[in-house]
Parts: structure tokens; C-alpha cells; sequence
């Protein structure tokens, strides 16, 4: 069934700026097709070989849909639903075809103390089971928080597994310490081993897994389909969301330096920039909460093609990034006003999929 965004939502207009330069212009004339219906927090999913979908519910399920019909997986590990936490993004490997292998995140209260962490394991699926479970990786300390558990998942494209966990709310101690867990980015081979080429890997007491740091809470990644980067962006407090391309061993400033405040409003630093800290590529005033990521590569969307896709939490939008040499020039709202943005994929058709809380997975459809 095809739906117009006008005749069956209201749109929300909402004034945005983007920085300080770039207005976010509304685009009130999508059309989309609803695919998997009645989803209440679709965090994460992925297209399997045969066009079904695997998909995960924040609150612990991990569903299968093909042909018009939701199976439940069962054999999950044990998942701990505590805030932001709980059963969140997916991946498969690069050769799923002959491996079968799928990777998960998910919140775990595995190891000592109270609370939980984000984990990071690989199954397999069995007679709509999980088998051959394998933790590949599990955060410490535990923490009774409920904030910022990351967490997204990325091949690249040598094999390299990488994965993103928030700072889960201890903001001056985890994420400019490569001693601990939390508010980085890290690399893993597919088994779980670490790369001896890491860049901390001959670090004395760090954290060998550990690729990038200074992160506040990172919930999109994906590989540039053209250079190989990866790219990620990641929830600021009252502003300062940001898009970084992430580089090996560097430091992206979290919370030394921000272009957002606390929530009370008061301020966090003076400190924008500082010496050895990156800079965004691209960052949001006032915050959009972002979630969810994926390049256009297809040439299904004419010359929407190069473009990057950025859910919004906050404003129930997808953010259409035009890009020149890295840099965005021009933003458009997308879906607006059709709820909570939580993950987008581009499937193996070439169509972009959004998956919108309390609603589903649906299928944004070219312009004619």
C-alpha cells in the first residue's frame, strides 16, 4: 500500500538550525510504503541473503520478518532493559552467505557489580534460534546508569568489526581515559581478536580494543561507500551533536571540548577546540538528537545519490545531508513530522528503510 505523508500525517514544521550556516529545509512531499508494520522501538535491523529482515526491538526481542510474517528468535542471551539499554543494533558479516555469522549489541549485567554494560556477541541462526553464541566483548564496570550505552556495529571494508559505546554517563572519567570503557570507538578482528595494529595496542594499562576516544554517545556508523572512511555521529548534551570521520588513535574532545551545555543550560567549557582534539565535521545547535545513518549510493534517488541520511529522535525527521568534499552545504527534512527516527539501512534493492518508533519499518519511494 502506498501512502502520501500529506494526506495521512499532519507535518511538523519545525525551524532548525544546523551550526550556524546551514537551514534545514522541509520537504513535505515524500512518499513511502509501510513494510514491517506495528514496531515499537526498532533499534536496529538488517537485510538477510533471501530479502527478509532481521530486526531488533529495544526491549529485548529479535524478530524476523519474511514474507508479511514476525518471527520471534529465540536463544538470546540474557538482556538487561534499563533506560536508553537493551537489545540494540545488529550486522551481519561480510560473508554471512557462507558463515552465517550475526553480530548483536546489547546491554548485560555479565561480570561484578550492579547495573549493566553494552556487549557485543556473534550467533548464529538455527531453526529461528540463536546457536553458537559467542561474547565477543563486554564493557566494565557495570553501571546502575541508564544513559548512553552507544551502540552501533560496522564491517569495514577489510573485516575489521567496529563497534560504539557511550560514556554511560560518567562524563570526566571514561571517555579521555583509554584505561577504561566507555565513549569510544573500537576495533576488533571478526573472532574477536584484537588487531596487533590498533592503535593503542602497545599502550602500557590501555585498552587495547580501543580504536577512538573521547566520545559522548555515539548511536550512527557507517563506512563511506567511496573512501573506506568511518563515520559516525554522536548525541551532544543541549547542543553540539557532531559528525566526525574517525581516524585512528585520535581524540574527538569529549567533554574537554563541545559546542554544547548542560541541559540546565549552564556551560560545560569555554572550550570549542583545543590542540590535539578533532573537530566535527559537521555539529547540530540546537541538538537533534541523532540516530541511525546510511549513504545514498544508489541511483534510485536521482541526484539525491552521495547524500547521507541522519535520523532525528528529537524532531521525528530524517536529516538529507548534501555533501561537497566532506562537508555538508545543505540539509532537508525528510519524513517530517512522521515520529521518532531510530535506525536507516540502505537495503540491497537500492531503496532507502526507516526504521520510526511506534510505527515500523517503512520505504522512502523517489520523488516522480
Amino acid at each position: 500500500m502506498k501512502l502520501n505523508l500529506i494526506h495521512y500525517f499532519s507535518i511538523l514544521l519545525i525551524s532548525i538550525s544546523a551550526c550556524s550556516q546551514v537551514k534545514s529545509l522541509n520537504n513535505s512531499n515524500d512518499n513511502f510504503q509501510l513494510i514491517v508494520p506495528e514496531l515499537d522501538i526498532p533499534w536496529g535491523f538488517t537485510f538477510l541473503p533471501d530479502n527478509s529482515i532481521l530486526i531488533t526491538e529495544k526491549e529485548g526481542d529479535l524478530i524476523l520478518f519474511k514474507d508479511g510474517i514476525k518471527t520471534n528468535i529465540s536463544g538470546k542471551p540474557e538482556i538487561e532493559v534499563r533506560g536508553q539499554g537493551g537489545l540494540m543494533d545488529l550486522e551481519l558479516h561480510p560473508d554471512y552467505k557462507n558463515n552465517g555469522w550475526i553480530y548483536f549489541s546489547y546491554a548485560s549485567s555479565k561480570g561484578g557489580g550492579n547495573g549493566c554494560n553494552t556487549a557485543i556477541m556473534r550467533a548464529k541462526i538455527t531453526n529461528n534460534k540463536l546457536t553458537n553464541k559467542e561474547l565477543l566483548y563486554k564493557a566494565t564496570p557495570n553501571s546502575t546508569k541508564g544513559q548512553h550505552f552507544g551502540s552501533r556495529i560496522v564491517f569495514d571494508n577489510k573485516g575489521y568489526l567496529y563497534f560504539s559505546i557511550g560514556e554511560r554517563g560518567e562524563r570526566d572519567i571514561n571517555p579521555q581515559d583509554i584505561t577504561r570503557d566507555g565513549g569510544k570507538i573500537y576495533r576488533l578482528n571478526d573472532d574477536g581478536s584484537i588487531p596487533q595494529d590498533n592503535p593503542f595496542y602497545n599502550t602500557p594499562n590501555a585498552n587495547k580494543a580501543i580504536y577512538s576516544y573521547g566520545h559522548r554517545n555515539p548511536q550512527g556508523m557507517k563506512i563511506h561507500p567511496d573512501s573506506g572512511d568511518l563515520w559516525t555521529h554522536e548525541h551532544g548534551p543541549k547542543g553540539g551533536d557532531e559528525i566526525n570521520i574517525i581516524k585512528a588513535g585520535f581524540n574527538y574532545g569529549w567533554p574537554v571540548i563541545t559546542y554544547g551545555k548542560n541541559y540546565s543550560g549552564t556551560s560545560i567549557t569555554d572550550n570549542t577546540s583545543l590542540p590535539g582534539m578533532e573537530q566535527p565535521l559537521h555539529y547540530w545547535v540546537p541538538s537533534i538528537a541523532p540516530s541511525g545513518m546510511a549513504f545514498i549510493s544508489s541511483d534510485i534517488y536521482g541526484n539525491w545519490k552521495g547524500s547521507l541520511l541522519v535520523g532525528s529522535l528529537k524532531f521525528n525527521y530524517v536529516d538529507k545531508c548534501t555533501l561537497k568534499n566532506n562537508k555538508i552545504i545543505k540539509e532537508e527534512r525528510l519524513l517530517d513530522g512522521f515520529g521518532r527516527v531510530r535506525s536507516i539501512e540502505q537495503g540491497p534493492d537500492g531503496y532507502i528503510y526507516v526504521g520510526i518508533e511506534n510505527l515500523g519499518i517503512v520505504k522512502l519511494l523517489p520523488k516522480k
